[in-house]
């Protein structure tokens, strides 16, 4: 399987990373340990299967003029009955455009029909935790409430991931290919 994420400013990343850290010391969430290779992103696509080349010579082609997107990270929230914390960007119009433009331009390797992250269905994320109890998600929410302020941030690269299944488990997320975004 693959993902299409973006992903963001050093800053914004390392804040984040800083986070998911601090939810590891205080025994909350491993999430960040859990994926070899994760970084901090918001996932605008997903596909089963796709021509690794193919994709991204148009990737690479297709994002050579799009600019950076600015965006704002002002919501806490979860999916409900999941176990998942996450930071919400208000959607700005440039950010909706983004994912749009994304799925008008690569339709053709559209293969979930029941993808999350089609146009209509795509509540834009970034993960801060998941696959927590009641409690734990509780104890995250709390912790992340009194830590984080609005984050205003920017997708400086999007990026072509690979996920790699063991036992139905994701143990391997690495970046296929990126690219870097106009400033």
């Amino acid at each position: 399987m693959y993902g299409f994420i973006a992903l963001l400013d050093k800053e914004t990343e390392d804040s984040i990373k800083d986070i998911w850290r601090e939810l590891k010391l205080r025994s909350i969430s491993s999430y960040a340990e859990e994926v070899e290779n994760r970084q901090p992103h918001i996932t605008l696509a997903s596909y089963n299967q796709l021509d690794q080349g193919d994709f991204i010579q148009w990737m690479d082609q297709f994002y050579d003029s799009t600019p950076q997107v600015e965006i704002t990270f002002n919501s806490l929230g979860t999916f409900l009955n999941s176990g998942t914390l996450f930071l919400a960007p208000t959607i700005s119009e440039s950010l909706s455009n983004l994912h749009r433009n994304h799925h008008d331009n690569f339709n053709k390797y559209k293969d979930n029909p029941n993808s999350l992250y089609l146009p209509g269905k795509w509540i834009p994320h970034c993960t801060l935790a998941n696959r927590l109890t009641h409690e734990k998600l509780m104890e995250a929410f709390t912790y992340c409430f009194g830590k984080i302020n609005t984050i205003q941030a920017s997708i400086t690269k999007v990026a072509l991931i690979e996920t790699i299944f063991v036992d139905d488990q994701c143990i391997a997320a690495p970046v296929v290919y990126s690219k870097k975004l106009l400033s």
